[in-house]
């Protein structure tokens, strides 16, 4: 049996709070369970994990983005090239306000 961390009175604050409703049962079976995974917690927490590197994943993952360079883009005039609506050197649009 678990060590109570959580009592069956927070299970019922909390579950005032998410406006839930339970019958006595419910709030014990919730209770045990949640006191179960906290000992699991405790437990993880007792683990050596000094050596171990922190990381986002288990597995490399080799970066799949393309390298952050400046490359040549188009001129004005050949963006400007594919519109029928240019006035004055920038795309015509019909007025809003």
């Amino acid at each position: 049996m678990a060590e109570k961390i959580i009592t069956k009175k927070e299970v019922e604050y909390v579950a005032r709070l998410a406006k839930l409703e339970f019958n006595e049962e419910e709030k014990e079976e919730f209770t045990s369970q949640l006191n179960s995974i906290l000992d699991y917690f405790k437990k993880l927490n007792e683990l050596d994990t000094e050596r171990i590197k922190p990381t986002a994943y288990i597995i490399s993952m080799p970066n799949l983005l393309n390298e952050d360079k400046i490359e040549p883009s188009l001129s004005q005039d050949e963006v400007l090239s594919n519109s029928q609506y240019v006035k004055e050197g920038y795309f015509k649009v019909p007025r809003i306000i």
